[in-house]
């Protein structure tokens, strides 16, 4: 597995490619706050049969901030940028949370380079704009670590909480560490960001997952998505919060693997 960089929009995107080059390309696109590294146990197992991408957004792990005013159009021309630096084609996008709305946004503005989604605990809209602006402020007054109890609390169940201790700490200082400037700046993004209108649009194999403990986005947000996507799926992973790629790596890389195979994706 190799790590790199690439001059991506004015900015440097950090990612890692992993898996047969000649193989079916599958995108992972990260959540708030997190880095490329909550996908490595599913890539472990995924990368044996799929050309697989992962990156940290920019503003967050080692990517740059740029000095562009944040959006999701942004984020999602940054992933095509990315996409276009290492002459990648058709592809499938796993999207969790932020990442699922960037997967969304990349599909409206390029629908003939996708060729499945998996949205893991999204929605066209997340949140309210109230709500963002609330944690905006609250992170400019005092930073990202006041909120780190809570965020973690949204994140991860109690039964992984109790279980995993060691881990639940190593998540939040992946939060806590997370540049304020980007982190604020995709608040930002989420805050404006809604793409309900698009999603009836979305003509591809798509597959949505929520965990039945997300605390950010409830089960019922991610079940109405499904509603207005066409012909896509939803499964429920019980006792699991907002991040399955923590909690049930095993679990979720099932589904993908069984969905990429019923959809002839692979």
């Amino acid at each position: 597995m190799s790590l790199q960089v690439a001059p991506v929009n004015g900015t440097h995107i950090h990612y890692s490619q992993s898996g047969p080059k000649n193989a079916p390309v599958l995108v992972f696109s990260n959540s708030l706050g997190t880095d490329l590294r909550i996908w490595d146990d599913v890539v472990s197992v995924l990368s044996e049969r799929f050309n697989i991408v992962t990156y940290d957004k920019r503003g967050h792990g080692l990517s740059g901030i740029g000095d562009a005013e944040y959006d999701i159009s942004l984020h999602a021309n940054d992933l095509i940028g990315l996409l276009d630096y290492l002459g990648l084609g058709e592809v499938i996008i796993c999207g969790l949370s932020v990442g699922g709305l960037i997967a969304q946004k990349v599909t409206q503005l390029q629908p003939e380079r996708i060729r499945g989604l998996i949205l893991c605990d999204t929605a066209p809209k997340l949140g309210d704009y109230n709500g963002w602006n609330t944690r905006i402020e609250a992170i400019k007054a005092d930073g990202i670590e006041v909120l780190g109890d809570a965020i973690i609390e949204r994140w991860l169940s109690p039964t992984f909480r109790k279980e995993h201790p060691l881990e639940t700490a190593m998540y939040r200082d992946m939060l806590v560490r997370t540049t304020e400037a980007g982190y604020i700046g995709t608040c930002v993004a989420l805050r404006d960001g809604d793409l309900r209108e698009a999603a009836g649009k979305i003509a591809v194999p798509t597959l949505c997952i929520c965990g039945s403990a997300d605390l950010a986005t409830p089960p019922d947000v991610v079940r109405e998505m499904a509603t207005m996507i066409p012909d896509a799926e939803f499964e429920l992973i019980d006792g699991v919060g907002h991040l399955p790629c923590i909690e049930t790596p095993e679990l979720l890389t099932r589904l993908i693997d069984r969905f990429t195979k019923e959809k002839n994706l692979v």
